[in-house]
Formats: C-alpha cells, sequence, structure tokens
C-alpha cells in the first residue's frame, strides 16, 4: 500500500505528539542544543528529540538536558523513564501559548526541574523553574536558568 506524505506527517506527528518542525524551529534547536553542549557539555548530556515516559501517553520535547553520564548503546531504553534536569520545547505556529504551558506542566509533574519554552515568533525564551513561576528573556539578553546556573547569551540563538 502506498503511503502520502500527509499521512507520513501525521504518523510522524501522532508519534511525537507534536507538529513537524519547519527551517526555524530546527535552526533554533540545533543553536540552542550547541550553545548548551559548548558551554555547559562537561557536566551536563544534551539530546535531541529523546522520548520520556511522560503520562499519560508519553512526550517528546525538543531538547533534553541530563546529568553527565555515559550512554549505554546496547541496552537503551524506547522510553526515558528518568526525568531529565531541563526539557525545552520551541513553539510551532500551530501550537497556542496554553498547549506549551500545559506540556511544561507535564514535565514537572514527571520529575524535571527547569522547562523553557521557545517562541519563535517573539524571539524570545520563557524559563519555567516551577509550574506557573517563569522569567522571560529576548534576543538581547543573557538567559540565566537559576535552577540548573545556565547563561545563555541569546543573541547566539537567535540569528
Amino acid at each position: 500500500m502506498e503511503t502520502t506524505e500527509a499521512q507520513e506527517l501525521t504518523a510522524y506527528e501522532l508519534e511525537r505528539g507534536k507538529p513537524m518542525p519547519n527551517l526555524t524551529h530546527g535552526a533554533l534547536q540545533m543553536n540552542l542544543g550547541f550553545e548548551i553542549k559548548l558551554h555547559y557539555g562537561s557536566i551536563y548530556r544534551i539530546a535531541s528529540e529523546v522520548a520520556l515516559a511522560t503520562l499519560p501517553d508519553g512526550s517528546t520535547p525538543d531538547l533534553v538536558v541530563y546529568p553527565q553520564t555515559e550512554l549505554n548503546f546496547v541496552n537503551e531504553v524506547a522510553k526515558q523513564t528518568a526525568a531529565p534536569l531541563l526539557t525545552v520545547e520551541i513553539q510551532s505556529p500551530s501550537q497556542t501559548t496554553d498547549d506549551m504551558i500545559e506540556k511544561a506542566g507535564k514535565y514537572f509533574a514527571f520529575g524535571v526541574k527547569s522547562s523553557w519554552i521557545v517562541f519563535p515568533a517573539m524571539k524570545a525564551i520563557a524559563v519555567y523553574t516551577s509550574p506557573g513561576n517563569y522569567l522571560f528573556f529576548h534576543d538581547t539578553d543573557t538567559l540565566k536558568d537559576p535552577v540548573l546556573n545556565l547563561e545563555i547569551d541569546l543573541q547566539k540563538i537567535f540569528i
């Protein structure tokens, strides 16, 4: 049976629970991952598109940050049951702010310590330190995550 591109996109979206990323989304994801790894790679493990065993159906943040550990190349699980320290979600045009806040709430319930929501259209990032508590940073700011002691120059992200 032949599948169409629309069916494949639907399968992608169903599997990950979010829209297919566009070029801006991909560039922001890469820029953030690169900057975090460049400055904090010795203490944190940065990864993209990691499936988490969040309730009720699991989720796949754009980026996750774990304590630096060795990877298990042989017996890796399909969905991580250990919460990352940080999740990063990049808003897609079809997602509402409420959708993004709901995702952050799911991550905190899973045990995440910090959750960032990237708003490409505003060139801004909200750093949630707990549900309902956040700091807001624009593209000319230095993002400061007080939970993980991360600092990122956002001029290097929104380029």
